[in-house]
């Protein structure tokens, strides 16, 4: 299970959420057209989760999240959240359930969250406080966890 990364852990969420829809949608909460308004963050997630990966990728850090951190990246999005990643792939997964607009969905994004809260994250800052200790502590003072 250390292994399950957070991209796949996304995609079967997604693909739950929307097998869920179909066999057991459960009481509209956001009907249409409204639920087109869930395109915006499900479209803006992947972007800001793409956005912090190819900042990783030009500093040459690495992105995988069990694996040891080469760099500390604190600019870019990184000022605002220390998890633009996660973050980004939260809203995608909010913006589908609100495409979707029915309650089970809504349960998706809730599972991603608290996984990444309790778990990845986590693990992250505990290999990034051994790795960078002091300049990891400043940082996590200046920059909030999600946003």
């Amino acid at each position: 299970m250390k292994k399950l990364l957070p991209p796949v852990l996304v995609l079967i969420i997604a693909i739950a959420m929307s097998v869920v829809q179909v066999v057991l949608p459960g009481p509209v909460i956001v009907s249409e057209p409204y639920n087109w308004s869930g395109l915006a963050l499900f479209l803006a997630g992947p972007a800001l989760a793409l956005i912090g990966a190819r900042r990783f990728d030009k500093v040459g850090t690495n992105i995988k999240t069990f694996n040891e951190p080469t760099l500390l990246v604190t600019d870019g999005l990184f000022k605002w959240t220390r998890n633009p990643m996660y973050l980004g792939l939260t809203l995608f997964l909010l913006g589908l359930a609100v495409l979707l607009g029915t309650l089970f969905p809504f349960l998706g994004p809730v599972v991603f969250a608290v996984t990444a809260d309790r778990w990845y994250i986590p693990f992250e800052e505990a290999a990034l406080q051994h790795k960078f200790s002091e300049r990891y502590e400043a940082y996590k003072r200046a920059t909030r966890r999600w946003i």
